[in-house]
């Protein structure tokens, strides 16, 4: 059933094998607890009402073996988003008479204050890189393109040479292909620009990935492409919180900062939610709405305005 469902998620709702990888995760650990808690390989009739609330107590009392610390409600929340897709395409989809996914509720998950870098900040992170070295160009252009293009992580790292072309440059466009697999059009910055040109002039190979790394293990054996040396999203996560660091900001600061800050940044400057919402790709508004409380100009001006003025 789980097979069935991870394939369905592919052909039908055309999700990228990463969503899909961590689908499987979240079930293959719902499908983990239920067996222990009745000692036999699960099935369907074993997701009960009172198997799931059981579940959720465990999720809700986990720590986390990386923090230390309880799940948050956010984490929690992925876990039983799964759990409830699985269950709604065993019923609708299989026809089998399972717990109602409506029953599974998701509880409320904390307020998300989007972490984002300041003008200081962001200038200060584009200038620790070494200009005199393959690597150092290569990380300054893939820092200003994750700001100038709001990309996400995994985005980035797809990026092919064969992506910039003159006429990219010329129009300052490109099309990506985000969550879902729906395309949607960033642009470029001229200091974007400027950066990819720097980094690709010294790019004498035939290899197609955008992003290649210059240490590490070396080539597959028989890779014509240099698909081997395709930089990772753990690889750029690493190095986007030691350059953080080199620059001084104390805050953690990951890849999707930047998309934060990207965001944050059009706000500010007066771009309408709906726009925003369209340069991020999100599916719906209210994902892009968490950026709003940071961002609100116009409160701002209230309080200017009026507050300790009588």
């Amino acid at each position: 059933m789980l097979t069935g469902f991870l394939e369905h998620l592919e052909l039908v709702k055309n999700m990228s094998q990463g969503t899909i990888k961590m689908y499987a995760f979240y079930l293959l650990d719902f499908i983990a607890f239920v067996k222990e808690e009745t000692g036999h390989e699960p099935l369907l009739e074993d997701i009960s009402e009172e198997i799931v609330n059981k579940y959720r107590l465990n999720l809700n009392r986990r720590i986390s073996g990386k923090s230390k610390l309880g799940y948050k409600r956010s984490t929690q929340k992925v876990y039983l988003v799964s759990l409830r897709s699985f269950l709604k395409w065993l019923s609708v989809d299989k026809g089998y008479n399972t717990i109602s996914a409506e029953k599974i509720e998701l509880g409320r998950a904390e307020a998300q204050v989007p972490k984002f870098l300041d003008n200081k900040e962001l200038n200060e992170l584009m200038l620790v890189q070494n200009p005199a070295k393959k690597s150092g160009l290569r990380d300054r252009a893939m820092l200003e393109l994750l700001f100038s293009t709001g990309l996400r992580v995994s985005e980035l790292v797809g990026l092919d040479k064969s992506d910039f072309t003159p006429a990219i440059f010329y129009r300052g466009e490109f099309t990506v292909i985000g969550k879902g697999r729906k395309p949607r059009t960033v642009y470029l910055s001229d200091r974007a620009k400027v950066a990819l040109k720097a980094y690709l002039s010294v790019r004498n190979d035939e290899f197609e990935p955008l992003f290649v790394r210059y240490s590490g293990i070396d080539m597959a054996e028989g890779d014509a492409t240099g698909e081997s040396l395709r930089l990772t999203i753990r690889s750029v996560e690493r190095l986007v919180k030691r350059y953080a660091l080199k620059a001084g900001i104390r805050e953690d600061v990951t890849p999707h900062t930047l998309r934060h800050s990207y965001a944050t940044d059009l706000l500010a400057a007066g771009a309408d939610l709906r726009s925003v919402q369209e340069l991020l790709g999100h599916a719906n508004v209210s994902t892009t709405q968490i950026y709003t409380h940071v961002t609100n100009r116009r409160l701002k001006e209230v309080y200017g305005k009026f507050h300790g003025k009588s």
